[in-house]
């Protein structure tokens, strides 16, 4: 008699919402809820804030696999060193995630939607052709940050622009100038040029800085009544005005 081979399993990437737990779909909950292997990104130290969104919905005797990101802010975006270092890191636990794959699923947690901006995307590129994947989308940070700030973020014919205030200056004024609605992401270090940009282009006044959206800490402010710094992963929106009935 032959036995037969063990059937293949998949990588799951499980997009998480904007960090309510109840805006996760019922698709993630259930891979969550079924995992035998669960992988996560968090800084070292750090319990990650994709763990602590799962806190309670892991099954019991699910392996867990931290990946921790071996640099952050620590060196400039630009610099070489930077995107070498990131690159074995994904290299590495795209190999570790293809191997646990040839047997079992392992469920990916990434916040938000995989596919916009998530850090799973550098493994998914990697994967192609390694193991089966699956992908399952969830709600945007921006979106739940737009929906926190109680006002629509676009009408009629407004044209969106999401853009990273790790742009330069010039390159943002030249962004915010040409848009109708706004969405500035990754601020941190960079709110005071992201001001700067926004007062070149006549929109200061109408930004709103959006921290932790939809999470019991949440915190919607008029841009200019910020002071201080504020975390990397705040998000600044300025709304489309559009056509009204």
């Amino acid at each position: 008699m032959t036995m037969s081979a063990t059937p293949p399993g998949k990588v799951i990437c499980a997009g998480l919402g904007p960090g309510d737990p109840e805006l996760m779909s019922v698709k993630s909950w259930r891979a969550i809820q079924d995992a035998r292997h669960v992988a996560y990104f968090r800084k070292e130290g750090r319990k990650g804030q994709a763990r602590t969104l799962v806190d309670g919905m892991l099954p019991e005797g699910v392996t867990e696999h931290a990946m921790e990101y071996p640099v952050t802010t620590e060196i400039p975006f630009a610099d070489p060193e930077y995107n070498r270092i990131l690159a074995e890191f994904y290299d590495r636990w795209a190999a570790t995630l293809a191997e646990i794959a040839k047997t079992e699923d392992v469920v990916v947690l990434c916040e938000g939607d995989p596919f916009f901006y998530g850090s799973y995307m550098h493994l998914y590129t990697r994967l192609q052709g390694r193991a089966k994947q699956e992908i399952i989308p969830g709600i945007t940070g921006m979106s739940g940050c737009w929906t926190a700030s109680g006002a629509p973020i676009t009408w009629g014919d407004d044209v969106l622009t999401v853009a990273m205030a790790t742009l330069s200056e010039d390159e943002l004024t030249r962004r915010i100038s040409e848009t109708d609605a706004l969405v500035v992401m990754k601020i941190g270090r960079n709110l005071p040029k992201l001001r700067r940009a926004l007062e070149r282009a006549d929109k200061l006044q109408e930004a709103w800085l959006v921290e932790r959206g939809t999470m019991p800490s949440q915190t919607v402010q008029k841009l200019t009544e910020i002071e201080g710094e504020v975390p990397y992963f705040s998000i600044v929106l300025v709304h489309g005005q559009g056509r009204r009935p």
